[in-house]
């Protein structure tokens, strides 16, 4: 992937609880040169209480309470220990977002490179302010929120050793899967000028049209739900990538960065090659004797532009010509 933008491949829970699927992710985020592969981290205790109901969306694939949804989906520390090493051992960042203190101490001694801050997490004082302390960058998603939470969460992480300069904010809507005409995706330029941190898009929509926009509008960082299988039980398969269009996404990912270029208007060796083709030149309209005016009258623009520019046409008309001039004969400066 392009060194600019920093890909996450968001595995989540999509390991459904199971150490070896989720290496098999880790495997699948590497193998399509993701930058990070993330995860979350939690202790289901701490993240919900026994009553906490599911989201709408998570009563399309799980029965049960969230609790026990969470509680069958969480790994433990030994396996993050582990989880972290294998990333490592296959060249890709690994990371993980908590979801409480005490998880987010565990990966902090853990030593994480950066914190992503889930967008269900943005108004959690306690531990925005607790992230705020380790001084390490900053990926926020704001999936839910509005200016003002985004505003209030901002002065909370950098009210210590967080400035602004190494925050990220993701742009991110909060369905699974998002439907598109939903995705809002003009708010990534808005987070930017309000903000002004670095921006991006937690993609929550089926396929990965939603991204190649994103990079278009100037998306730094690109989060995207894997797995597997699309018909996995879990809340968040439907709106993942599985292998073959995490594949295809990767291939389209990269011509969209080539296509955007570096911004520098020049024109490139094949334009350069067309301009005398394409442009114009000064040409007698009709006879011009010498010592003649020139004029609007019997001046031309013509096809090839290997001749006077007709960008001199001001300079041109009014002057006195110095030769004879045959119809459609090139004007000699």
């Amino acid at each position: 992937m392009d060194s600019k933008i920093l890909f996450i491949g968001e595995v989540g829970v999509n390991h459904n609880g199971k150490l070896e699927l989720a290496k098999e992710l880790v495997d699948l985020a590497a193998v399509n040169n993701l930058n990070i592969v993330k995860f979350q981290t939690y202790k289901t205790e701490l993240l919900a209480e026994q009553h906490a109901t599911l989201a709408p969306y998570q009563r399309k694939t799980v029965s049960n309470s969230q609790y026990e949804m969470l509680k069958k989906y969480e790994l433990s520390e030994k396996d993050f220990v582990e989880l972290k090493a294998y990333s490592e051992g296959k060249g890709i960042e690994f990371l993980s977002s908590a979801f409480d203190i005490e998880s987010l101490y565990f990966l902090h001694n853990l030593g994480q490179k950066r914190f992503k801050i889930p967008s269900g997490e943005l108004t959690n004082y306690p531990l925005l302010k607790e992230i705020s302390t380790f001084g390490k960058p900053v990926i926020m998603s704001t999936g839910m929120s509005t200016i003002k939470e985004i505003e209030d969460a901002m002065k909370v992480i950098t009210a210590d050793s967080v400035s602004t300069d190494m925050i990220t904010l993701l742009h991110c809507t909060t369905a699974y899967p998002a439907e598109f005409s939903k995705a809002n995706l003009r708010s990534i330029a808005t987070l930017k000028e309000k903000f002004s941190t670095k921006v991006g898009l937690s993609d929550h929509t089926k396929g990965y049209e939603a991204m190649i926009c994103a990079i278009s509008l100037g998306a730094e960082v690109i989060e995207k739900h894997i797995t597997l299988d699309k018909s996995m039980s879990g809340p968040d398969h439907l709106a993942s990538l599985d292998p073959k269009e995490l594949d295809i996404f990767s291939t389209k990912i990269n011509e969209t960065i080539q296509g955007l270029g570096d911004g520098v208007k020049v024109p490139t060796k094949e334009e350069v090659e067309n301009i005398i083709p394409a442009r114009k030149s000064i040409f007698a309209k009709v006879e011009i004797s010498k010592g003649e005016t020139f004029s609007e009258e019997n001046l031309i623009t013509l096809r090839p532009g290997d001749g006077a520019s007709p960008m001199m046409w001001d300079a041109i008309i009014g002057k006195k010509s110095d030769r004879d001039y045959q119809p459609y004969e090139k004007i000699v400066l």
